[in-house]
């Protein structure tokens, strides 16, 4: 079994900044990864991808303000998130080991076998 263990949410204000840090099993770059969000009453969405070739791909919504990276050294996949919004609100989830096609680093959902529990991100305005 894989365990990953979100850390890094907190509360900030609008155009502030937070890293999101998640604990992986050694050789993360085996798997491809991904960041997630869900606010209350939505949907889980994606936000950034990244595959085992440390290709990255990022939602329209946070493209240019947030940046997935990967430590292997540390096995840690990392979120930054620059210029937040209230409406980047959410609890966030990375999720690994994508069960499709990803090297365009995009996964679905649905297709991710293994995820955190969650780390809650509040933005203030």
């Amino acid at each position: 079994q894989v365990q990953l263990v979100e850390s890094g949410g907190g509360s900030v204000q609008s155009g502030g900044s937070l890293r999101l840090s998640c604990a992986a099993p050694r050789y993360i770059s085996s798997y491809c990864m991904g960041w997630f969000r869900q606010a209350p009453g939505q949907p889980r969405e994606g936000v950034a991808w990244i595959n085992t070739v440390s290709r990255t791909a990022y939602a329209d919504s946070v493209k240019g303000r947030f940046t997935i990276s990967s430590d292997n050294a540390k096995s840690t996949l990392y979120l930054q998130m620059n210029s937040l919004k209230p409406e980047d609100a959410a609890m966030y989830y990375c999720a690994a080991l994508c069960l499709t096609d990803c090297s365009s680093a995009y996964c679905l959902r649905d297709e991710y076998k293994y995820w955190g529990q969650g780390t809650q991100v509040t933005v203030s305005s």
